[in-house]
């Protein structure tokens, strides 16, 4: 690879990684060329995309962010794949957990991951990442709180009609 086709690749990285605010690192030596391409073909039909390259490539497009990324120069070692998210920030943690499940292995390995620039490294944090909840489903779970009090009182209103009326009117005349 020529110089300048290697300044091409980290420029190319680099707009992916401003365009993705989440983005993870896995290792995914070992498979073959058919476990690469069911893997590949997995994030596509989930909708995000995996790509491999060289940790010096990642490296220098990382150092070339707004944010510190560091802390990541300890994952880039060896087999370096990433996996990039737009905005649902837990899939490619559970599209790393469905592959292993339908492959019965144990790769390809979170090396690292960064969710809105928080770092998490290791695969310890695996499931983790892979319980933290979307946008979307946080505002869903705060629109249904909201909701919840409001549907209470209308169903308890309904429910008790007749009741709620002739108690209005019972402490209506009470007062008179």
């Amino acid at each position: 690879m020529t110089k300048e086709e290697k300044i091409n690749v980290v420029a190319e990285l680099t707009e992916k990684l401003k365009a993705n605010n989440n983005f993870y690192l896995t290792d995914a030596s070992g498979f073959t060329v058919a476990q690469v391409n069911n893997f590949r073909r997995l994030c596509f039909e989930k909708g995000i995309e995996y790509k491999v390259y060289k940790n010096t490539m990642i490296k220098k497009a990382l150092e070339s962010l707004d944010a510190d990324y560091s802390s990541l120069d300890e994952a880039l070692k060896g087999f370096s794949g990433v996996i990039f998210s737009e905005e649902i920030a837990n899939l490619p943690a559970k599209v790393i957990k469905e592959f292993r499940k339908k492959q019965g292995g144990e790769k390809p390995v979170l090396k690292a991951a960064s969710i809105d620039t928080d770092v998490f490294i290791g695969e310890e944090h695996l499931t983790t990442l892979s319980d933290l909840k979307s946008k979307q489903e946080l505002i869903g779970d705060v629109i249904a709180l909201l909701q919840s009090p409001a549907k209470n009182v209308i169903s308890a209103l309904k429910s008790g009609g007749n009741t709620l009326a002739g108690l209005v009117k019972t402490l209506s005349e009470k007062e008179n």
